[in-house]
Order: structure tokens, then sequence, then C-alpha cells
């Protein structure tokens, strides 16, 4: 299998796993056993979260009406919109926790965690954690309708929960962070809607750290591979978020928690024959 079509395989599941709620860290695990880029250990490490650049660009393009504060009046007059501006004030305030702790202990909790059976683990733990408070929530009303509606308050607590998913890889970004929405009585809307606009500035610099460290030298294989893989996750990013905001507009999360279960006691499973060594 050649190089460019093993790097849109892994664009396609960067693409659908980032925004469901499935644990991106599960799936690239169990893809990695099955089918490995020829590359080198660090251009590997590089490649799984720079390829997440890809998915960022799709987010960037759906939403841009809701975060792009700067406009043009008529006559090119350019005005800034107040609301957008304190939308990403919340955001920058969301992503501090995780912005922090990452930079002083990323490697450390990647040597720790980033193993088959702690992503499992997480994978299980917040599935059932879906589950249970989607029926705990049945029939209620959330406190916080609209992403506009998000103050500084519970922005700074869904940061704390993004805070979980750059501890525990498996927890899942996203899945971290609607859990932590629903919980302080956000929509399911407003949660999605304000976990892809937290995602940007995260990936974006997890991304420019990973490249930094990589050193930005690559064969003309690995460009390319790189960016096709971004290419494709892009792509399929676009289908897949506007899937998930037309899904969650008639359905709960609790197919994501029941999925989340069952890939956990797969990647268990597949550890234990020795399929997956990671």
């Amino acid at each position: 299998m050649s190089e460019i079509i093993k790097a849109i395989i892994f664009g396609i599941v960067e693409g659908i796993t980032e925004w469901l709620p499935i644990s991106s860290t599960g799936h690239m695990i169990i893809l990695d056993e099955f089918i490995q880029l020829n590359c080198s250990e660090e251009f590997m490490e590089m490649f799984l979260v720079v390829i997440q650049l890809g998915a960022i660009f799709a987010v960037v393009l759906l939403f841009w009406d809701k975060i792009f504060p700067f406009q043009f009046r008529n006559k090119g007059k350019p005005f800034i919109e107040k609301d957008k501006m304190m939308l990403w004030g919340r955001i920058i305030v969301a992503c501090i926790p995780a912005a922090v702790v990452g930079l002083l202990f990323d490697d450390i909790f990647e040597a720790l965690f980033y193993h088959a059976v702690p992503v499992a683990i997480a994978l299980i733990v917040f599935g059932i954690a879906f589950i249970v408070i989607e029926r705990g929530h049945a029939g209620k009303q959330p406190k916080i309708p609209y992403l506009e509606n998000i103050d500084l308050k519970t922005a700074l607590l869904i940061g704390l929960f993004q805070l979980i998913a750059a501890i525990f890889p498996g927890t899942s970004r996203s899945g971290a962070t609607i859990v932590g929405a629903l919980l302080v009585g956000v929509s399911r809307t407003a949660a999605s809607e304000f976990t892809f606009c937290l995602a940007i500035p995260v990936m974006f610099g997890a991304s420019l750290l990973k490249l930094l460290k990589f050193g930005f030298v690559f064969t003309g294989i690995e460009a390319a591979v790189l960016l096709i893989g971004m290419t494709s996750a892009f792509i399929v990013s676009v289908f897949v978020i506007r899937f998930l905001m037309d899904y969650i507009k008639k359905h709960d999360f609790q197919a994501f928690g029941w999925y989340r279960i069952i890939l956990g006691l797969i990647v268990l499973l597949l550890n234990i024959c020795g399929i997956i060594q990671v």
C-alpha cells in the first residue's frame, strides 16, 4: 500500500474521530497497528498531531461567521464585533488550564498514559459518563441554550474538563469538553459549538509545538504524506461536523457512549491478545 493511500486513510479517521466524541487517539492506536507509515518514529509522532490542522481548517470554514470578529461596513470601513471578541475571550480562558499543563508536562503524560490500557479505560469511563449524564438530563431544559450565553465561569469549568483530555489520551478532547458542558447546564448544540471553537487555539498550539520539536525539515515524501493527510482530514471534517450538528438536534450522545465502551473493550482485548503492543 503506497504511503499516499495510507495518509488518506489516516486523514479520514482523523476527520471522523476528532469531532465525534469517540477519541481520535483510541482509533489511531488501532489504525497504526494495522496500517503503518514507512517513516521515522519522530515523524509519526509529529504527523499524528499536525494532521489535526486539516480538521481545524474545516472548523474555521464552517464557523467563520460565528468566530471572525473583524467586519467591514459600507464603503469598506472596518469595525470589530464586540460579541465575537468576547467569545474569543471566553475561548482563551477555557484553554488556559490545558495549555499550561500541556506545556509543562506533555511529554510526561504521553510517556505515562499513551498506552493501550489507559486509553481503553478512558474510553470506557467517559462512555459511561455520556450515558449517565444524558439519562440524568432527559427532559430537562438546559440553563445555557446558546453559544453566546456561555460566560467566563462556565468557560473555565469546561476548560477544566478539557484538561482531563490533555492528561489522559483516549478521553477525547471533544468528549471531555462536551461532558463538562452538559454537566454545567449547556445545551448539546452550544456544547458542541464551543468544543469546536476551543479546538482552534488548542490544535494550532499543539501542532506548532510538534513542528518546532520536529524541526520543519521534511523529505519530499514526508511533506507529501503530511499535506495529503491534512487535506483528507479537512474534507472529511467538513461533512462530519455538519452531520454532528444535524444529529444532535434530534438525538442525544448516548450512542457515542456505547460506541466508546465497545471500542475500549476491543482495545483491551487486542492488547491482551498481543495485537496492540503500544
